[in-house]
């Protein structure tokens, strides 16, 4: 049986066609790093089909069916893996490290040494003071500087005074310092509750870089093989040269996104490293998780109960009002007069005697009444204070609350099917126009929405876990209910 010229010739473009549809899909694996793992089983049903439709007759040939997903296609490239040696860090890690070596928080720490030596100073007794003279001295008639003459004509006095502290002065002084000092320690764990949120954001934000760099880098390989086929059926007459072109230009699109991904992870990696202090971790560091979804399961009743109980900035606002107190009480007590106690001793005429002063001062004007007056005023202005922050420690929880729950509905219609959906839909384009089923209109379409879906999903899930690291703050606590 002689077989036609045209069946023979048809023949020949398909043995082609498979033979650089195989010789490009081994390319891209190597160019990408993943030589190892054997061509994606879409690919060469794809290329199975193409051949298998062109061979038949124009009757028989049968409408394309969508690929199911790979494995190869469902795992992520390691184009954000840190380099091999570098160090990674978890949140935790990374809390711990900010505690510790952050330059800012330690700054404020010292505020702690400084009030505890102000409660030395206020501990302090006054000086005991000492006092001595010398009158009539010969200095103009140096001729009669003589043992007879500083005996009988020159006197000599010393004394030793010392003033008595009254109403408690000392101690309302000391206990005033103490109670600055409690408000100085909740002050700076109320620091330490801020820069773990700082650190927790920028760790979310260099996870979301993380992820879109890895997604970027799996899109792009995607694409290119995308383009290698394009190229393929250019060559075949299968498309056009316009079409081609269109194709490879948007291959820049996918080229610009890793570049740009890539920096916005360096930029966040740089941000927390800084939160962390500079050398305390090295250069080429990377963070340690993925993105994920944990349910919000807590009532805003119960959060706002530990926060009223753990809320350092509270439990700073409330101990203000016993450090105002405290001042009110020491300018009563510094409205008593201290008496001034003083004994001479002095030498006159060859005769030695001694001499007690008693000094009182007379409270016929100055009773400190001002002062006073300003301490009850500083009282009423502490507790209402006190009452501001926790009306305000009531409001972070509902805002946060709030916000987390919004953005935990905004989470659950991207996992519920709009991400997978997304997916399918450039499956399903991508394969109908490889097999001339579908415009190249339709194909970037509906890659641009798988990218734009992928990347507003990512988005949405790091906003929800910086919601939920803004209602820890909120509470005052790592752990909540």
């Amino acid at each position: 049986m002689t077989v036609p010229w045209a069946w023979r010739k048809r023949m020949f473009q398909i043995l082609l066609a498979l033979t650089l549809v195989f010789a490009s899909s081994a390319i891209a694996q190597i160019e990408s790093g993943r030589a190892e793992l054997p061509p994606a089983p879409s690919t060469q049903r794809q290329a199975l089909l193409l051949a298998a439709d062109a061979a038949l007759p124009p009757q028989t040939q049968q409408s394309p069916q969508p690929p199911a997903q790979s494995p190869a296609q469902a795992t992520p490239l390691p184009a954000g893996k840190p380099a091999p040696g570098s160090r990674q860090v978890t949140l935790d890690q990374a809390i711990e490290l900010a505690l510790a070596n952050n330059p800012n928080l330690r700054a404020t720490r010292k505020q702690v040494d400084e009030s505890v030596a102000q409660e030395v100073t206020a501990n302090l007794r006054p000086n005991p003071v000492l006092t001595g003279d010398s009158q009539f001295l010969p200095i103009f008639n140096p001729s009669q500087f003589t043992t007879n003459t500083l005996d009988t004509l020159s006197q000599f006095d010393i004394g030793i005074g010392y003033l008595f502290e009254r109403g408690g002065k000392r101690r309302n002084r000391l206990q005033a310092a103490r109670d600055a000092t409690a408000v100085t320690r909740s002050q700076i764990v109320d620091a330490e509750r801020t820069l773990t949120f700082n650190v927790a954001q920028q760790f979310v934000n260099a996870l979301l870089a993380k992820s879109n760099l890895d997604f970027a880098a799996e899109d792009l390989n995607s694409f290119q093989q995308t383009v290698n086929i394009s190229e393929e059926r250019y060559k075949l007459g299968d498309i056009s040269e316009g079409d081609f072109l269109k194709i490879k230009l948007q291959l820049l699109q996918f080229q610009t996104d890793v570049a740009q991904a890539r920096v916005a992870k360096a930029q966040a990696l740089i941000n927390l490293r800084q939160l962390m202090g500079y050398e305390s971790v090295p250069r080429d560091y990377d963070v340690a998780g993925d993105l994920e979804y944990v349910p919000l399961t807590a009532r805003r009743e119960d959060l706002q109960a530990k926060a009223l109980e753990q809320r350092p900035d509270l439990r700073a606002a409330r101990q203000g009002i016993t450090a105002a107190q405290s001042q009110v009480s020491l300018a009563r007590a510094n409205g008593k007069v201290d008496p001034t106690i003083s004994t001479n001793f002095s030498h006159l005429s060859g005769a030695s005697s001694s001499s007690w002063f008693v000094n009182i001062p007379l409270p016929v004007f100055n009773r400190n009444q001002g002062e006073i007056s300003r301490t009850l005023f500083a009282v009423d202005q502490s507790r209402f204070a006190a009452t501001s922050a926790e009306e305000g420690v009531l409001a972070d929880v509902s805002n946060a609350w709030e916000s987390a729950s919004s953005n935990e509905e905004i989470v659950k219609l991207y996992t519920s099917g709009y991400v997978k959906q997304a997916q399918e839909s450039r499956d399903i384009s991508n394969y109908a126009y490889k097999a001339g089923a579908a415009t190249l209109l339709d194909l970037l379409d509906a890659e641009r929405s798988y990218r734009a879906t992928q990347l507003a999903s990512r988005q949405a899930l790091a906003a929800y876990m910086t919601s939920l690291e803004q209602l820890k703050q909120a509470v005052g606590t790592r752990s909540l209910p």
